[in-house]
Protein backbone atom coordinates (compact mmCIF):
# COMPACT_ATOMS: atom_id res chain seq x y z
CA UNK A 1 0.00 0.00 0.00
CA UNK A 2 1.74 3.26 -0.89
CA UNK A 3 1.76 5.97 1.72
CA UNK A 4 -0.14 9.33 0.86
CA UNK A 5 2.17 12.02 0.03
CA UNK A 6 2.48 14.49 2.60
CA UNK A 7 2.79 17.97 2.10
CA UNK A 8 4.28 20.80 4.34
CA UNK A 9 1.81 22.78 6.06
CA UNK A 10 2.10 26.62 5.27
CA UNK A 11 1.57 29.03 8.05
CA UNK A 12 -2.16 30.08 7.91
CA UNK A 13 -3.42 33.80 8.67
CA UNK A 14 -3.34 33.30 12.40
CA UNK A 15 0.33 32.32 12.47
CA UNK A 16 0.75 35.20 10.44
CA UNK A 17 -1.04 38.05 12.71
CA UNK A 18 0.82 36.26 16.01
CA UNK A 19 4.45 36.98 14.38
CA UNK A 20 3.31 40.67 13.01
CA UNK A 21 2.43 41.28 16.80
CA UNK A 22 5.07 39.50 17.92
CA UNK A 23 7.28 41.73 15.60
CA UNK A 24 5.43 45.30 16.37
CA UNK A 25 5.75 44.25 20.12
CA UNK A 26 9.85 44.20 19.67
CA UNK A 27 9.99 46.82 17.79
CA UNK A 28 7.41 48.78 20.97
CA UNK A 29 9.78 47.25 23.48
CA UNK A 30 12.89 48.48 21.55
CA UNK A 31 11.57 52.09 21.67
CA UNK A 32 10.41 52.20 24.88
CA UNK A 33 13.48 50.73 26.26
CA UNK A 34 15.94 53.45 23.88
CA UNK A 35 13.72 56.03 25.51
CA UNK A 36 14.84 55.31 29.32
CA UNK A 37 18.49 55.12 28.73
CA UNK A 38 20.27 57.97 29.17
CA UNK A 39 21.32 60.39 26.68
CA UNK A 40 24.95 59.35 26.56
CA UNK A 41 23.53 56.11 25.98
CA UNK A 42 21.27 57.21 23.50
CA UNK A 43 23.32 59.05 21.45
CA UNK A 44 24.91 55.65 20.86
CA UNK A 45 22.59 54.39 19.61
CA UNK A 46 20.87 57.09 17.08
CA UNK A 47 24.57 58.55 15.60
CA UNK A 48 26.50 55.10 14.96
CA UNK A 49 26.22 52.24 13.04
CA UNK A 50 25.51 50.39 15.80
CA UNK A 51 21.63 49.88 14.48
CA UNK A 52 23.14 48.54 10.94
CA UNK A 53 25.37 46.42 12.53
CA UNK A 54 22.67 44.96 14.74
CA UNK A 55 20.51 44.07 11.51
CA UNK A 56 23.72 42.75 9.12
CA UNK A 57 24.05 40.52 11.73
CA UNK A 58 20.71 39.25 12.48
CA UNK A 59 20.22 38.67 9.23
CA UNK A 60 23.54 36.93 8.29
CA UNK A 61 22.42 34.54 11.39
CA UNK A 62 19.19 34.37 9.35
CA UNK A 63 20.38 33.05 6.17
CA UNK A 64 23.08 30.60 7.90
CA UNK A 65 20.44 28.89 9.75
CA UNK A 66 18.18 28.67 6.62
CA UNK A 67 21.17 27.61 4.55
CA UNK A 68 21.72 24.76 7.28
CA UNK A 69 18.41 23.54 8.30
CA UNK A 70 17.84 19.45 7.01
CA UNK A 71 16.06 18.74 3.95
CA UNK A 72 12.85 17.55 4.95
CA UNK A 73 12.02 14.26 3.51
CA UNK A 74 12.23 13.14 -0.37
CA UNK A 75 9.02 14.39 -2.52
CA UNK A 76 7.65 11.43 -4.96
Amino acid sequence: MAEPKRVSRQPGWREVLLLAAAAVGVVLGAAVLTSILPTGLQEVVFHSPLVVVVLITGTAWLMWRISRRPPGPPQR
